[in-house]
């Protein structure tokens, strides 16, 4: 059996390390003051993708991400992680969106992609932390929809067997396929590159990143057509421009507050017992753990 698995990633903020710059006036994070990473539970959803290949070869994964031509960074890393190719949607018209407009910019994407058995996500991204953006998806392209996902068991008869981690168990699911699967952090982690993959396709690279490199590895990826990563415009999909970008984001940012944590007063500590045990008794009895 083969089959045809889309995960949808995010080139975010590493909003684990934030500075004083970290947004703008307008609400916005200040995305050039922040590293950019693969947002981490894309990885977990990567990882569950790539075991369903491993139990079935002849399946393909392919990574969509929206964002400028950087952020083919990150479909490159899932390609030295094993997975086969990737899309990258971009253009001025996706700039500034919110969860409605983005959910509706990759529907639109998934569309012109066509072929899908499976869709995959992570839960959410750390630079929103809505959890909004797989669920939109699955009802703009009327699919069913399996949440907060920690593994997919099985597959058989069409259906995956899911396990879900939820705030007080976990619940074993069935679905059929076609589906959308947005994968929580407690999933399991993704493996490291293959020092293989990554010679493979350490030059692969999107009309746009060739552009800007001036055409240094054109010759290369002509004679290695796998190393052309797809790049999808606006003109490329049938959509209306209005549910786009900006002019498609309902959400407003109504005010700003920048909270900035000074310490007050501090302890030393020895690494005796009686001090470490002092610490903890304290800490829970403010509640600041337990």
């Amino acid at each position: 059996m083969s089959l045809k698995i889309i995960v949808l990633a995010k080139q975010v903020p590493d909003t684990r390390n934030v500075g004083k710059d970290a947004m703008k006036a307008d609400g916005t994070v200040n995305r050039a003051a922040l590293p950019a990473i693969f947002n981490p539970e894309d990885l977990n959803a990567l990882e569950q993708a790539l075991k369903l290949k491993d139990k079935f070869p002849d399946s393909t994964v392919t990574i969509l991400t929206m964002g400028p031509s950087r952020a083919s960074e990150i479909i490159r890393e899932s390609m030295f992680r094993g997975a086969d190719g990737g899309y990258l949607l971009s253009g001025r018209e996706f700039a500034g969106s919110d969860t409605l407009a983005t959910s509706y910019a990759l529907a639109c994407a998934i569309r012109k992609i066509k072929e899908y058995d499976i869709i995959i996500c992570g839960r959410q991204a750390i630079d929103g932390d809505t959890a909004q953006v797989g669920p939109q998806v699955a009802q703009k392209l009327g699919l069913p929809q399996v949440t907060y996902a920690e593994e997919i068991l099985s597959l058989k008869d069409n259906k995956l067997t899911i396990k879900r981690r939820l705030e007080r168990g976990i619940e074993i699911v069935e679905a059929k396929l076609p589906l959308v699967v947005t994968v929580n952090g407690t999933a399991p982690n993704c493996r490291p590159r293959h020092a293989k993959l990554t010679l493979k396709y350490k030059y692969a690279q999107s009309p746009s990143e060739q552009v800007e490199t001036g055409g240094k590895y054109n010759d290369i990826i002509a004679a290695h057509p796998y190393l052309s990563i797809n790049e999808i415009g606006v003109k490329d999909l049938d959509c209306d421009n209005n549910y786009l970008g900006l002019l498609g984001s309902p959400t407003k940012v109504k005010q700003i507050e920048n909270i900035v944590f000074a310490a007050k007063e501090s302890k030393k500590l020895t690494a005796s017992d009686c001090d470490i045990e002092s610490l903890m008794v304290e800490l829970i009895t403010n509640h600041t753990i337990g």
